[in-house]
């Protein structure tokens, strides 16, 4: 288990490509860093299979923080509750 290497992620092509394709007209530094955030904490989570406890020691911050930014970004799963109130 480690830290999330930004050399690992593809984000900098990424965005090139979209630049070049006209495709970021709304890419402020802001959203640019939460776009960064998101992918990292994906690839965390991706790499041990959901565990956020896991996740958040792979990227250096406390679970609670992970939590928190994962709320932000719109990445928690709906609980089954709220699936369930919504379908109804």
């Amino acid at each position: 288990m480690g830290i999330v290497l930004s050399g690992e992620l593809d984000i900098g092509r990424r965005f090139r490509r979209l630049a070049a394709r006209g495709g970021m007209p709304d890419m402020t530094l802001k959203n640019m860093i939460e776009a960064y955030e998101r992918q990292l904490i994906e690839s965390a989570l991706e790499a041990t299979s959901g565990n956020q406890r896991r996740a958040a020691a792979q990227l250096g911050v406390l679970p609670t923080t992970l939590h928190e930014k994962m709320k932000r970004l719109g990445l928690l799963r709906r609980s089954s509750e709220e699936a369930q109130a919504i379908s109804a």
